[in-house]
């Protein structure tokens, strides 16, 4: 395996007195493309959290980069989570009133603001295919082209890892699988490390490693 870009262990996470994550151990490499399934409610968005730094009501040790999450102030976690990791969720997340490109930019509102902002953007929107909707508002995009949006907004700051929740969730087969091709392209050519997860056997054939998530625990897929 290359160089651990995510390191995780021992970590524990409950919800009250519902355990979530039990002393989940795991390691990434740098431009991997790892796949995480499990049933609903198996905690796959918890752990997807902690490793963003979203979540930090965990036990244990996260490493990200080399940047132990817990040792982070607030502050510092926010602006670590904005320059180093991508989001991109099922719901898509886009500002309906914002233009593709518009939206695109929005992390440059958090601390992403660094060179020519909108020539990022439209760099991104190029790689996901969608350089020629850039004036169009979310509502006159297909779903396809609302995820597509939404991962080129998580590849504006160069992230280098992108975290992908149920991605392909609110997509049609063929739609889908065209999310999927673009993530294996991206992860191929441009080396970006990816982590999804998945209930879904497209996501995770594409995926080089599947981990299943089960009783809390990381097992071989």
């Amino acid at each position: 395996m290359a160089e651990a870009v995510v390191q995780l262990h021992g970590v524990r996470r409950s919800y009250g007195d519902k355990p979530v994550l039990s002393d989940v151990t795991l390691e990434v490499g740098a431009g991997e493309f790892l796949g995480i399934v499990g049933k609903s409610g198996s905690g796959k968005s918890t752990l997807l959290n902690v490793v963003g730094g979203l979540d930090r009501a965990y036990h244990g040790t996260v490493r990200v980069c080399g940047q132990d999450l817990g040792a982070l102030s607030d502050t510092r976690l926010s602006r670590f989570r904005n320059r180093r990791v991508g989001f991109v969720f099922q719901s898509f997340g886009l500002l309906d009133h914002l233009s593709a490109l518009d939206n695109v930019m929005l992390p440059a509102h958090f601390g992403s603001g660094e060179g020519d902002i909108e020539r990022r953007a439209r760099d991104a929107l190029f790689r996901v295919g969608l350089l020629d909707r850039a004036n169009d508002l979310p509502p006159r995009l297909s779903g396809g082209q609302k995820q597509r949006v939404a991962i080129a907004r998580a590849l504006f700051s160069a992230p280098d890892v992108l975290l992908a929740d149920e991605p392909t969730g609110n997509l049609d087969r063929s739609t889908g699988q065209d999310v999927v091709d673009l993530f294996s392209s991206l992860n191929r050519e441009r080396r970006v490390t990816l982590i999804v997860v998945t209930h879904e056997e497209r996501v995770s054939v594409a995926a080089g490693r599947v981990l299943r998530l089960e009783d809390g625990r990381l097992l071989q897929g």
